[in-house]
C-alpha cells in the first residue's frame, strides 16, 4: 500500500459531477475528514501532497495526492478517479472481484453510456431504467457546492458511503476466511432430481451483525463450480434461520412455506423465508418443500 497522508484538503472539478470522483471523493473523506472543494487545482495544490487532487489534474502521481485518469490513451483498459484512489489504498483488487458495480462505473466513465451498454450486452435505454433517484440528487447536490465541510448534511453522507466501502472492503478477507472455516455444503435430494447443494451457515457465539455477509460472493469465488442454488445462513432477528435463493434462481419458492407451522415469514415473491427452526434435518425438509425447479 501507498503511504496515506492526511489531507488537509480534497480538491475535484467544477461543473456537473459523477460517481467516480464523488465515490473517490467519500473514499478519501473516510480517513480524511476534511473539506471537499469543487475548483481548477493550482499548480501549487497538485504540488502538494496534503491536498488530494480528484479526477482532475490530469496527473496520476499518488505519492503526490494526485488521481486523475483523463490523460490516459483512449484505448487503456478503463480506469476511473475511484480506481486510482482503492488502488492506492490497497483495496483496488478486492474491490474488483468483490463489487460487480465497480467495472461497469468504470467502463461507463471512460467510455460513455452507449459503449458500455455494449459491453453489457444491452442498449442505452435498459441503462436509463437502471438510474436511482438518489444518484440524480446526490450528484445534483454534489455539482452545485463549491465546498463541502464537516456538518454539512451532504458532506456527513459523503463519509458515511465511503466508511461503508472501505469497513466491506478492509473486512472481507477475514470474512472470507471466516465463511470457509464454518460454512457447509449440503447435497438436499429433490425426489427425481439429483441432489441440489445448498450452502449453509451455522449458528456461531458471537452471531455476526450481518450473518449474510459475503455469502454471495464468498460462493462465487470460492464454489463456483458446486453451482450453489440456495442459502440457509442465521436469521439476525430471531433464534432460527433464513432461507433464501442464490442469485434470484428461480428454482426455488420459498413462499411455498406459508403453512409451515414454524415459518413466521416467507416472501410473497418466493425469494426468501424465515423458519424458527434449528434442528438440521427440519430445515433440510424446508428446503425440500420449496423446490420448485
Amino acid at each position: 500500500m501507498s503511504t496515506q497522508h492526511l489531507f488537509k484538503a480534497i480538491v475535484t472539478h467544477p461543473g456537473s459531477s459523477h460517481k467516480d470522483e464523488f465515490l473517490a471523493c467519500c473514499t478519501l473523506l473516510a480517513e480524511n475528514p476534511v473539506p471537499v472543494q469543487r475548483h481548477e487545482p493550482t499548480e501549487s495544490e497538485l504540488a502538494d501532497p496534503a491536498i488530494a487532487v480528484v479526477d482532475v489534474g490530469h496527473l496520476h502521481e499518488p505519492a503526490r495526492s494526485n488521481f486523475d485518469h483523463h490523460q490516459f490513451p483512449a484505448d487503456a483498459v478503463p480506469r476511473c478517479a475511484l480506481s486510482l484512489v482503492l488502488d492506492h489504498l490497497g483495496l483496488y483488487a478486492d474491490a474488483r472481484e468483490f463489487c460487480a458495480w465497480l467495472e461497469p462505473a468504470e467502463w461507463f466513465d471512460c467510455r460513455g453510456p452507449n459503449q458500455t451498454a455494449i459491453w453489457l450486452g444491452t442498449d442505452r435505454e435498459t441503462l436509463d431504467k437502471l438510474i436511482s433517484p438518489i444518484d440524480i440528487t446526490l450528484l445534483r447536490r454534489f455539482a452545485r457546492a463549491t465546498e463541502l465541510n464537516p456538518g454539512d448534511p451532504l458532506w456527513e453522507v459523503m463519509r458515511w458511503i465511503g466508511e461503508d466501502l472501505l469497513h466491506y472492503l478492509r473486512n472481507l478477507r477475514a470474512r472470507m476466511d471466516f465463511l470457509e472455516g464454518h460454512t457447509r455444503v449440503w447435497s438436499v435430494p429433490m425426489g427425481e432430481q439429483d441432489e441440489v447443494p445448498v450452502l449453509f451457515l451455522p449458528r456461531t457465539n458471537p452471531l455476526p451483525t450481518e450473518p449474510a455477509e459475503g455469502l454471495v460472493p464468498f460462493a462465487k469465488n470460492h464454489l463456483p463450480a458446486v453451482g450453489i442454488r440456495a442459502l440457509v445462513y442465521p436469521d439476525r432477528r430471531g433464534e432460527g434461520y433464513a432461507l433464501s435463493r442464490y442469485e434470484d434462481t428461480p428454482d426455488f419458492d420459498f413462499s411455498r412455506l406459508t403453512e409451515e407451522p414454524d415459518v413466521h415469514f416467507a416472501h410473497a415473491r418466493g425469494f426468501v423465508a424465515k423458519t424458527s427452526a434449528t434442528d438440521l434435518k427440519r430445515l433440510r425438509t424446508l428446503i425440500q418443500r420449496a423446490w420448485a425447479g
